[in-house]
């Protein structure tokens, strides 16, 4: 079941020439881990920004199940669906302690005193910062910060979380934290997650790959086969994982080995497979 939907989303930015979305028609499913990668400029996180209502189309609309987002009437019923997760975590962080941070948003919707404090330990727990909920945040490490800032979010129990490139300003061991939590989110809660990223191997492990290209879709399938894609990769001006990349560069030698193998033991399954043959 369809659970966010583009129906021909044209979208423009005022004051630019160039449309930043061109007629985007896209069913995203209740449940899925859904990864959008694009070069700067592509228009993925212009889609984000749809998907909860901070920008709403010139033409044609996007629905959150039977939501339409340029209905202003439901935008609060639809941004309690969609929670978002921004690129800084500094700018999302409110509060002096990291538990009065995620209560924060509960605390706005009004919900009752009891129920706070249960969706806060919860939500700490699930992306592993419950052993630093008394800490102050700005104490705390780039990729800790951002998982305060997705218990945050989660707090408010929606139903989607949207990630716009979370892990654009933090180092590999800070991206791998939020990498492993919101797949996490997805696999154990049955949250429906779209990631926003420019880095492939944050894409690997999704059910679903999107790339963006000049407002377009110019792909959208299980991310092994649209990484075999090496032409449509290259023309986009993106990377592939390393065991693509070998894979692919076998084949061009005549090895006859799929380009599908992401993980290092598959890869290499697929080249002893092909020299026993």
């Amino acid at each position: 079941m369809s659970i966010i939907k583009f129906e021909n989303v044209h979208f423009t930015y005022p004051g630019d020439q160039m449309e930043s979305l061109c007629g985007v028609d896209l069913e995203i499913q209740a449940g899925s881990f859904v990864a959008v990668l694009g070069h700067n400029g592509s228009g993925k996180s212009t889609l984000a920004k749809h998907m909860n209502g901070i920008l709403v189309p010139n033409e044609g609309r996007v629905l959150v199940k039977d939501i339409d987002s340029a209905d202003e009437s439901r935008l609060i019923e639809l941004r309690r669906k969609v929670g978002m997760v921004f690129q800084n975590p500094d700018n999302q962080i409110v509060a002096n302690v990291v538990e009065d941070d995620v209560a924060f948003a509960p605390e706005n919707l009004g919900i009752e005193p009891k129920e706070i404090r249960r969706r806060v330990d919860e939500a700490l727990k699930l992306v592993g910062m419950y052993e630093l909920r008394r800490h102050a945040p700005h104490l705390l490490s780039g990729g800790q910060k951002q998982r305060v800032a997705i218990a945050g979010v989660i707090a408010m129990e929606p139903e989607i979380i949207v990630l716009d490139e979370p892990t654009a300003m933090l180092d590999p061991l800070g991206r791998e934290e939020v990498i492993s939590t919101v797949t996490r989110l997805c696999r154990d809660k049955g949250m429906t997650v779209v990631l926003i990223t420019h880095h492939m191997d944050e894409c690997v492990g999704a059910d679903r790959l999107i790339v963006m290209s000049n407002g377009n879709i110019a792909a959208d399938g299980k991310p092994a086969e649209v990484f075999a894609d090496m032409e449509l990769m290259e023309r986009e001006g993106l990377t592939v994982p390393e065991t693509t990349r070998l894979l692919y560069d076998l084949k061009q030698r005549g090895m006859d080995v799929p380009l599908t193998a992401l993980d290092v033991d598959s890869c290499a399954r697929e080249i002893v497979r092909q020299l026993r043959g």
